[in-house]
């Protein structure tokens, strides 16, 4: 009998090529990934028995086992004790675009959340100054908010703006992304400059995102201009490596 909220093994249309070099755990993994980010296997779903998917596909148990621990890895599925494996929900896969994070999240069916920490005038530092092009301790905004998906933290964000650029409340910000409220403004975004990198998390950072201290973290600082070629928004955001990734798209141009 299936557990209630498990997903019947035969509903999901799996398969494996053995003439294919490619491992055969890793096709399993990618066939399960590929369900849960489409929604066939939605957060929250248990997974069928690791017996009987070994059975269906002719692989052996340990095969199917190494699948499924990939996407443990990944934070994809869990298992739980008593429960069986549990999916958890799609890693948030960002292109890099000139985008807010909310509407990519909601975009993508992500269902996006945000708290806002603090709404502030603040002295730039130097690094701000440089960013947007005013002097070393001038007035600016800064914004630091915690953006949330399926209710689990996957961001710390701080931004920071220009003074008299936007009046913007902590309800708007709660309610939408900070790029839909600039255009809202007229503010007329055109390009950007980012830094992508990765470091451990410190302990106040893992508390937020709940995770432990020194796990992985994805960096982004953005530096953003309008059509006047002005500096309006420089952005020093934080991620979790186990639920966020950027993708980007590459060209031959040989």
């Amino acid at each position: 009998m299936t557990k209630r909220g498990a997903v019947p093994v035969p509903a999901l249309r799996l398969g494996v090529d053995r003439s294919s070099p490619v491992p055969l755990y890793f096709q399993l993994s990618q066939q399960l990934e590929a369900a849960i980010e489409q929604g066939a296997l939605t957060p929250g779903s248990l997974l069928g028995n690791e017996i009987e998917l070994a059975a269906r596909l002719g692989l052996s148990r340990p095969t199917v086992r190494q699948a499924i621990q990939s996407l443990v890895d990944k934070g994809l599925l869990v298992r739980r004790r008593g429960i069986g494996t549990q999916v958890v929900h799609s890693q948030v896969r960002r292109p890099l675009g000139l985008t807010s994070l909310y509407d990519d999240l909601e975009a993508a069916g992500q269902r996006p959340a945000t708290r806002v920490l603090e709404v502030a005038e603040v002295q730039a530092t130097a690094d701000v100054a440089a960013a947007l092009g005013v002097a070393e301790g001038t007035e600016v905004v800064r914004l630091d908010r915690l953006r949330f998906t399926h209710g689990e933290p996957v961001a710390v964000l701080r931004n920071h703006l220009p003074a008299e650029l936007v009046r913007l409340r902590a309800d708007e910000l709660e309610a939408t992304g900070l790029y839909r409220l600039l255009r809202r403004a007229g503010v007329a975004l055109h390009s950007a400059r980012q830094r992508v990198g990765a470091r451990p998390a410190t302990a106040a950072e893992a508390e937020r995102l709940d995770e432990r201290e020194g796990a992985a973290v994805l960096t982004m600082e953005r530096f953003t201009y309008d059509d006047t070629g002005r500096g309006v928004e420089f952005g020093s955001h934080l991620y979790r490596a186990s639920r966020y990734s950027f993708e980007f798209q590459l060209l031959d141009r040989g």
